[in-house]
């Protein structure tokens, strides 16, 4: 598996961390040292639950494309707000 990871230089620290969950979080005194820490974090925490990801349905405007695309009354009420459209701008 891979996993986007920040790693950070804080004076003499370096700190790692999971990007999407800073509670996942490291700090040593190299750049390797921390990298190695986090990817043991991490693979402690995929050890203890189960890794999943999730599909989300679309909510609100964004639904809603496309849904009426096929429908014939559609193309006469875009014309009409075109060519109104058009002629505001052509004040």
């Amino acid at each position: 598996m891979t996993f986007p990871v920040l790693v950070e230089a804080n004076e003499d620290r370096f700190a790692a961390s999971l990007v999407g969950a800073p509670n996942v979080r490291v700090s040593e005194p190299t750049r390797s040292r921390a990298i190695d820490a986090l990817k043991e974090a991490i693979a402690l925490r995929v050890a203890r639950g189960e890794l999943v990801s999730l599909e989300i349905d679309t909510v609100g405007v964004s639904s809603l494309a496309g849904k009426y695309s096929a429908d014939p009354t559609l193309k006469p009420i875009c014309d009409d707000a075109y060519e109104a459209r058009d002629a505001e701008r052509s004040r």
